[in-house]
């Protein structure tokens, strides 16, 4: 590559940079929550003002962007040109925010729940209707054995979280504060993880956060801060929220911190999505929401995700909150590849900083030619690929395997077998009144 290409790209990727950095979405997005009091207490419908933000600047930098983007096919070139087509979506996503015209640019954003995958007959809709029917109905609490799920207080979770933050990120690991005003259990950036004051945890909500959180989010965004030449790897924006879910609840299935009433949460906000764009307004997303909960405050919050920034009326949703389950089913595609083709180091390379499953070939290209710095920060389960590797040939025979065969035999010879839960209850008393099974 000749001296003035490469500089030109250098350039080009720092207008870009410039313009994601000017655009929060999540906040041009946001509603006054005292639209909520009135809701709940009045059942008076959101009518959200968006606050201004301007976008003058963004679009210039794109436009500087584009004019230094060389015209050739290589993979740098269309690595910059994606940057920009996302980077002008957001700025015409934010210009139209409470019109139809939103949906059409979240969509070219974020996708919707049914536009077809690269199999052509995918959708996450599918997986969000598949999972929703299998965790219906289940009882949560049989799952785990009375007694042996430990309750943190949040100063606990707080000590724990630092502890195993230490340990991962040393001197760069987030601040970890207790907070009374963030509305979530937990919220995170790379430089500080927010706990809620007063709210409950358990051991498995210290791992959920580590392994989605920090060990993805956080390290991605700083080993994308390292990257001197293309300081975009760094930043947050629309054309990279996909991948970046899609890895961090890979990470919890993995890790096996994964919990079934998060995964059916998250397959409710594909199918609330759905409803929204198949005309349902905020009050029908809402009783949708309620009839799941049965918590008001929580129905309300999450009707809040589909709506802000769309239109009430329904028709024209925000549809960033499939990216969970659609990213999901992106990447564990990619690590199935990649592992089938031998070529795990490419799993390495979703670590350099917050990007595309497109954007490894240029990105890989890159960093064989020293504009790329390797990722410093990565979880353990890609540091040492040893379980993935394994775990992702025997799912690759499994998919395979015809299931409904297997299922019929072993419904066949189940359907008679009692219920065994009350036979394991720690507190199990016999006619003697002696514990049958001790603590």
């Amino acid at each position: 590559m000749s001296k003035s290409r490469y500089t030109s790209a250098v350039k080009a990727g720092k207008h870009l940079y410039k313009a994601a950095k000017s655009m929060r979405v999540l906040r041009s997005v946001a509603w006054n929550p005292a639209m909520k009091t009135a809701f709940l207490k009045r059942g008076k419908l959101p009518d959200p003002t968006y606050e201004a933000m301007p976008t003058d600047k963004a679009r210039e930098h794109v436009k500087d962007a584009r004019a230094l983007i060389d015209a050739g096919d290589d993979l740098m070139s269309g690595w910059l040109c994606r940057l920009s087509d996302s980077m002008m979506s957001t700025v015409n996503m934010i210009e139209t925010r409470g019109t139809p015209e939103f949906f059409s640019h979240s969509t070219a954003l974020y996708g919707q729940p049914t536009r077809l995958m690269l199999d052509r007959k995918t959708m996450v809709l599918d997986l969000a209707k598949h999972m929703d029917s299998s965790l219906e109905g289940l009882d949560f609490d049989r799952l785990v054995v009375e007694g042996t799920e430990k309750h943190l207080t949040d100063t606990q979770f707080a000590r724990a979280l630092r502890k195993k933050l230490d340990r991962h990120f040393e001197t760069d690991a987030p601040n970890v504060i207790i907070s009374p005003t963030v509305s979530a259990k937990a919220a995170a950036t790379s430089k500080r993880i927010r706990i809620r004051q007063g709210a409950s945890f358990t051991a498995r909500d210290v791992e959920q956060l580590l392994h989605h959180e920090a060990l993805v989010h956080t390290a991605t965004a700083l080993n994308g801060r390292s990257q001197k030449k293309f300081p975009i790897l760094g930043w947050s924006h629309p054309g990279t929220t996909e991948v970046q879910e899609g890895l961090a609840v890979f990470a919890e299935l993995v890790t096996g911190s994964m919990d079934p009433r998060r995964f059916r949460r998250l397959s409710g906000r594909v199918l609330g999505i759905q409803m929204a764009v198949d005309g349902a307004d905020f009050k029908d997303v809402f009783d949708f929401f309620l009839e799941r909960t049965d918590s008001p405050d929580q129905s309300y919050e999450n009707a809040r995700r589909v709506f802000r920034g769309g239109v009430i009326a329904g028709g024209a949703p925000f549809t960033k909150d499939m990216v969970y389950l659609n990213g999901l089913l992106r990447v564990h595609n990619f690590m199935r590849t990649v592992v089938k083709m031998g070529r795990s180091d490419l799993i390495r390379m979703l670590f350099v900083g917050k990007l595309d499953i497109e954007d490894v070939p240029a990105l890989s290209q890159m960093a064989v030619d020293g504009m790329i710095e390797s990722p410093k920060f990565m979880p353990p389960w890609v540091n040492d690929l040893r379980f993935l590797v394994s775990y992702m040939a025997y799912s690759g025979f499994l998919n395979r395997v015809e299931m409904p065969g297997f299922q019929e035999y072993y419904q066949e010879e189940l359907k008679e077998v009692p219920d065994v839960w009350s036979l394991v209850r720690h507190d199990r008393i016999d006619e003697t009144g002696e514990d049958i099974i001790a603590e």
